[in-house]
């Protein structure tokens, strides 16, 4: 899971970091039209307005914040944070992009969200920075000192 939701979110945040088209405000593909076009059927259009007011802003940081995600749950680092961070930025666009999709499995958007779910309650807790720096940080073991007949 792990594997497939890092590579997947670090795919997607570089995909908008480095598509001039998606980071407009105005044209066909940007993240511009795209929040104009869900805002009435969104289920959160203050969260779309709110887009509106940057949209170049706002597609570096949905980009910047898939890309820190994928990172982060790849690495293993801060895993339940980068978890939580995923399945916020599923939930938005869920409630944004995805909302009027019929039917509701069409969309990708709440699948990523409950993919997310397994990670943010374990963690990642093998093969990750986390357990290594638990590992390193954690006090070697007591050994009582040797008798006056051991040394």
């Amino acid at each position: 899971m792990r594997l497939f939701l890092g590579v997947t979110f670090v795919y997607a945040g570089l995909d908008k970091l480095t598509d001039s088209t998606f980071l407009s405000a105005h044209g066909p593909g940007s993240l511009g039209e795209t929040m104009r076009s869900v805002r009435d059927t969104s289920a959160v259009p203050w969260l779309v307005d709110l887009a509106l007011k940057s949209p170049v802003g706002f597609g570096y940081a949905i980009g910047l914040g898939e890309l820190a995600v994928g990172l982060g749950i790849l690495l293993g680092l801060l895993g339940r944070l980068a978890a939580l961070g995923g399945a916020l930025i599923s939930l938005s666009l869920w409630l944004t992009v995805s909302w009027t999709t019929e039917p509701y499995y069409y969309g990708n958007d709440l699948a990523y969200l409950m993919a997310w779910l397994p990670l943010i309650l374990a963690g990642t807790p093998l093969l990750s920075a986390d357990a290594w720096l638990r590992h390193r940080r954690r006090p070697p073991a007591y050994e009582p000192p040797a008798s006056e007949g051991e040394r």
